[in-house]
């Protein structure tokens, strides 16, 4: 890696919660460019247990009080999404660079008028990290090379058992992420995001041309089930987007199985394995927990690289904006009830 001359950058963190756990090993792996030197979360104890962990100096209740100490170059944003329009407005008001996670705001009107609010000298990236899991960037490598020739079709699959109640009546997704249970926008908003920014990532512009969305149970009020399909609007191309929670059969923890079927071959991601098939035979196993860190760890470096050489940020705000207007539509075309008895 090459050797940076700038300062070490000096970051404020906001959120202490599950999150942080992946962000902070992220920026550790950073040390020699940037530091976490402050952390802010309402609940104190986890700010301080984040802090005792990590080696973090300072620690507050709040991102504002933080804030006003001063002595910050960049702030990291980790804490729930209602929050982090405000988060994005609190610090661009101080000219700071800001890294949040995704999404910008609770829907694509709030995202778009907080982006509107951002301007230099601070700068805006979305944390947003599934495209920088190593096997989509192999991926990614795969299709420029023309691999697998043109891509005709092209389908997504995310399925989990999460939401289906075991013998002790508990559903494994409540017990892991039980702000679950009261998100007004969940599936899509929360998990399916990603798939849709990768899919971007990959593919280039889609447009959604039909989606149905459904609630499994009655411990959430939003959607853990979907139905999308996705259209590529310079060729035609056809995407199917199917996300499913509550799976007889399917393992709890959920993985992502993508095809793409092209005029030479076939790829196929089944998890943590990526294979081409058809008119060259290639395959790749990756170590799933080390991928999944590294997705952070890729991110946060991006992030860095940015700062340091003024170049634009992959998951720029502008770019958000796009995959968020695709959830957005997603929502709108279902006409998902959650008052509607779960099927």
């Amino acid at each position: 890696m090459t050797v940076h001359a700038s300062p070490v950058r000096r970051v404020g963190m906001i959120g202490a919660g599950w999150v942080a756990g992946y962000h902070l090993p992220a920026w550790g792996r950073q040390r020699h460019r940037a530091e976490i030197v402050a952390i802010a979360d309402p609940t104190r104890q986890a700010a301080e247990r984040r802090a005792a962990e990590f080696g973090i100096p300072h620690v507050y209740a709040g991102a504002e009080e933080m804030l006003e100490a001063g002595r910050l170059d960049a702030v990291d944003i980790c804490s729930p999404r209602e929050t982090h329009a405000a988060m994005v407005r609190l610090a661009a008001g101080r000219r700071l660079d800001i890294l949040c996670q995704k999404p910008l705001g609770i829907d694509f009107a709030e995202a778009e008028a907080v982006v509107a609010r951002v301007a230099p000298p601070a700068r805006l990236m979305v944390h947003e990290n599934w495209r920088f899991r190593a096997w989509y960037r192999l991926l990614k490598r795969w299709l420029e090379e023309g691999a697998a020739g043109d891509i005709r079709q092209a389908s997504l699959e995310f399925l989990s058992s999460g939401m289906i109640a075991g013998p002790d009546t508990l559903r494994p997704a409540l017990v892991r992420q039980p702000f679950f249970r009261t998100q007004p926008r969940l599936l899509v908003m929360e998990v399916l995001i990603h798939h849709l920014d990768t899919l971007r990532y990959l593919l280039g512009e889609l447009d959604v041309i039909a989606a149905r969305l459904e609630r499994s149970n009655d411990e959430i009020v939003a959607e853990d089930v979907a139905a999308v399909v996705l259209r590529r609007p310079e060729d035609g191309l056809v995407v199917t987007v199917t996300g499913n929670l509550a799976v007889h059969g399917a393992p709890p923890m959920p993985r992502d199985h993508l095809r793409l079927f092209g005029t030479r071959g076939t790829i196929e991601l089944l998890g943590s394995t990526l294979g081409l098939r058809g008119a060259g035979m290639r395959e790749e196993a990756f170590d799933p927990e080390a991928t999944y860190q590294g997705s952070y760890d890729a991110a946060i470096e991006h992030f860095l690289d940015g700062l340091d050489t003024g170049a634009a940020f992959e998951t720029k705000p502008e770019d958000n904006l796009r995959t968020l207007r695709l959830v957005e539509e997603i929502y709108r075309l279902s006409q998902f009830d959650p008052a509607a008895k779960p099927r």
